[in-house]
């Protein structure tokens, strides 16, 4: 597990990465006014300059991809309850994620900032574990149905 753990972040890295992009062409398309929105103003200002910001940010992009992706050998741990396995994927990808925030200017840099910041988290966790639990539910039913046709 641990060695799929460890391939599954490490190609977690570009998918990442490349997430990451989109999301800031999606966000310079909604605010940008034109522009290409590349990096958080702090963040910029924080390195001294656009290039080094975005490669950073980039970093960043790539350490949320390798946690997330790896993590996920969480799901496949047969012997786990999914109490157990949600609690787990959940510490790892908060513990990831609000640092990473935290360091990219993406939370106001507050108590306020990170409480705000951290409840959208659990917010956006929720909803996707619910679709998520929704789906494979469906597809166990449906699974279940083919085997007893077949029977």
């Amino acid at each position: 597990m641990k060695k799929k753990a460890i391939l599954r972040g490490l190609l977690g890295v570009p998918l990442g990465i490349a997430l990451g992009h989109i999301i800031t062409i999606v966000i310079s398309i909604v605010i940008g006014d034109g522009n290409h929105l590349s990096a958080i103003p702090e963040l910029v200002y924080e390195f001294g300059g656009e290039l080094n910001a975005v490669i950073f940010q980039a970093i960043l992009y790539g350490v949320l991809g390798a946690s997330f992706s790896a993590a996920s050998v969480i799901w496949e741990m047969e012997n786990w309850s999914i109490v157990k396995q949600t609690g787990i994927y959940f510490l790892i990808t908060a513990a990831t994620m609000l640092p990473v925030a935290y360091l990219g200017h993406w939370m106001e840099r507050s108590v306020l900032g990170f409480v705000i910041y951290f409840a959208v988290f659990v917010a956006i966790f929720i909803f996707m574990w619910l679709v998520q639990y929704a789906i494979w539910k469906n597809k166990i039913k449906d699974l279940n149905r083919k085997a007893k046709e077949n029977r």
